[in-house]
């Protein structure tokens, strides 16, 4: 069964584009009032379940029965022409794309990289690299400064890049390929090339760190891989893809976003500021309320699956729409509000279940050192031009900005 919508919701195609700089547009807010799961066309012309409730999207993402593996028929991929698809179907799945005991046998000898316990001896580290770039900022003589080029981009690329063990002066050619490959305006050919080049330097790096082991991840890994004889070159290429570009893309933006957040809601800004022990809860709020990867969520059936009152079929795509959950009214009293201590750590920016992010834990301790560091070090910091003027990232599957001119 499909619970009914009106006409107008019937024929929308999505995603939509955010209405305004922060709120998720109005037609999300309609469909999760009248149908929290609703068969939709997206706007590749396929359909798949949109799903917009906050309780039946926590539902999808801890149920097995729904496959993250983006080579099965029917998985809902965004923005990908019949040949990405069989580059992709050609290529060993990353851990985000495996299933069950394939996935957790993947992701249990990295995820100690990423404890809170490990991450607090980065502290000291991501801290002076923060400094570093905040006394760059200070140093210029030149207003405004773009933040993203500034601060947002470079503090988590170059956290990614130690913990990696990439050299950082490849940071231009990562990050300029990511670019392409996360925006949606790209052709299929250059998102193809950028995806290849992204590839071809990863074997490059990991083959590198099999014959010149150092003290990071990657060399961990293999040292690990190779006392167990199950060393695995492939595995580790797509895990450097994963880490590695989804380790400062989302991170930069949440950097961005987060500010912007923070200073047209001054009052706000003033808690954190005033108590700088408010600013982890600040965090989760801000990771609420913008829901950067809208779109990326998404799974396919493996079998018949009655859920929130539909019957979603096996090899049905469903897409959970982490900006509509996270703007439920349901759970989240007053969503539109930007509340600071409003406590919102059961919200879907990092996902759910057993593929939630596994860098998490870094990207909070980056937020929370970022907004602490930059507000205390610039409090006149201000935005140079009007929020709703920005250069929003419209065109891209992770939201953001483009730019973001500041002074003081």
């Amino acid at each position: 069964m499909t619970t009914s919508v009106d006409s107008e919701l019937a024929d929308l195609e999505l995603p939509v584009e955010r209405g305004c700089p922060f709120a998720p547009p109005a037609a999300y807010e309609r469909l999760r009032e009248q149908a929290p799961i609703n068969r939709i066309r997206l706007t590749s012309g396929t359909e798949a379940w949109w799903v917009s409730g906050h309780e039946e999207g926590r539902a999808i993402l801890a149920d097995r029965r729904f496959s993250s593996d983006r080579r099965k028929d029917g998985f809902p991929l965004l923005n990908v022409d019949a040949a990405t698809l069989q580059q992709l179907r050609r290529q060993p799945p990353s851990m985000v794309g495996m299933d069950g005991p394939e996935h957790a046998a993947a992701r249990r000898p990295v995820i100690g990289e990423f404890t809170v316990k490990r991450l607090a001896a980065l502290r000291p580290r991501i801290q002076d690299i923060v400094d570093h770039f905040i006394d760059d900022m200070l140093a210029t003589d030149q207003r405004p400064v773009d933040l993203v080029q500034a601060l947002s981009l470079p503090v988590p690329s170059l956290v990614i890049c130690e913990l990696l063990g990439v050299p950082y002066g490849d940071h231009d050619f990562f990050q300029s390929r990511t670019a392409v490959a996360v925006r949606r305006t790209s052709s299929p050919e250059d998102r193809q090339r950028a995806f290849a080049e992204l590839r071809a330097y990863m074997d490059d790096l990991i083959t590198r760190k099999e014959s010149e082991p150092g003290d990071d991840l990657f060399s961990r890994q293999i040292a690990r891989q190779r006392q167990e004889g199950t060393l695995d070159h492939a595995g580790l290429v797509s895990l450097a893809f994963l880490l590695l570009t989804a380790g400062h893309e989302t991170t930069a933006n949440m950097i961005s976003l987060g500010v912007i957040g923070l200073l047209t809601h001054p009052d706000q800004l003033a808690l954190i500021t005033a108590d700088p022990g408010r600013t982890p809860m600040a965090v989760e709020e801000l990771l609420r309320y913008f829901a950067i990867i809208d779109t990326i969520v998404a799974r396919v059936a493996t079998e018949d699956v009655h859920i929130g009152g539909v019957s979603v079929k096996a090899g049905d795509g469903v897409i959970v729409s982490t900006l509509s959950a996270n703007w439920d009214p349901a759970v989240f009293k007053n969503p539109a509000d930007l509340d600071v201590e409003r406590g919102a750590r059961h919200h879907l920016a990092f996902g759910f279940g057993p593929h939630q992010c596994l860098g998490q834990n870094l990207a909070r301790m980056e937020l929370q050192i970022v907004f602490d560091t930059l507000f205390r070090r610039i409090p006149t910091l201000h935005l140079a031009a009007p929020a709703e003027d920005l250069p929003f990232k419209t065109d891209a599957v992770i939201y953001g900005v483009h730019e973001l001119p500041v002074t003081w």
